[in-house]
């Protein structure tokens, strides 16, 4: 049974929402552990989560590559080291920008889409005829929509990071006269395997963050249409927040810290 504390007649309301996603996310890994998955409603969300938000990420992301190639050659032509191009690129925009940038597209189109929703379903009392049936709302409703944004974000990461590479290779090669070959060469110097796995890594946990905020926020709406739609709108600026905050420690973990 889930027990997420409503906040209607409590003086915090925020301090009230983050405790019920913390809780949320203990009963989501634990039910995820025992594998109580709904593996076709988790299938639905990864179509909702995946294909119909890929136009997006491609379009932001391939025009995000091609704006810092274009200011990073800049100044590096200016030095005369344009030759390094790939490097600089792979450094801040596999590492930072295609992650950063996809599970902000999946916060906007699809946890706000999970926190409308589930809020709906709050108000118009569907949460309680769930309970009614004797159907757990975590397992059925935020389950398989966290399975779906962990499996999904890190897979359009990967589809990120070759749309931003290609419109990188293309503006070098069409601004600056840098062949492809060079570009490249200086991707692989500076950009390991490991360093992918990481960025998926990555990935997964925005993904993590996308869904149980989105989810969090919608079964703590009360009231009606327009509390529904404030949680979608709030949902989707605290997963904002949570990604660049939970961003910055990860970069200090997974990569070290910088050296003085």
């Amino acid at each position: 049974m889930t027990t997420l504390p409503p906040h209607q007649d409590l003086e915090h309301p925020w301090r009230i929402r983050f405790m019920a996603a913390i809780l949320l996310t203990g009963q989501v890994c634990l039910r995820t552990i025992r594998g109580k998955i709904y593996q076709r409603k988790a299938i639905e969300h990864m179509v909702t989560a995946g294909p119909g938000s890929l136009g997006p990420v491609l379009l932001i992301t391939g025009l995000s590559g091609a704006i810092f190639t274009v200011q990073m050659g800049r100044y590096l032509q200016q030095f005369g080291a344009l030759s390094a191009l790939g490097g600089a690129f792979s450094e801040a925009f596999c590492r930072e920008l295609a992650p950063i940038l996809t599970a902000s597209v999946i916060a906007g189109q699809v946890g706000s889409a999970f926190a409308a929703e589930i809020g709906a379903m709050r108000v118009t009392e569907q949460i309680d005829a769930l309970h009614m049936l004797r159907t757990d709302p975590v397992n059925y409703l935020v389950v398989p929509r966290v399975v779906a944004c962990c499996i999904m974000v890190p897979t359009l990461t990967m589809f990120a990071l070759v749309v931003g590479l290609a419109a990188a290779t293309l503006v070098s090669a069409q601004l600056y006269g840098l062949s492809p070959s060079v570009f490249l060469d200086s991707v692989r110097d500076f950009l390991t395997p490991a360093d992918v796995m990481k960025t998926l890594f990555k990935g997964f946990i925005f993904g993590a963050i996308d869904a149980l905020i989105g989810c969090s926020w919608g079964l703590t709406t009360q009231g009606g249409a327009k509390e529904v739609g404030q949680s979608a709108t709030v949902a989707v600026v605290t997963s904002w927040v949570l990604i660049f905050v939970v961003d910055f420690f990860l970069s200090l973990v997974l990569y070290g810290k910088p050296i003085v």
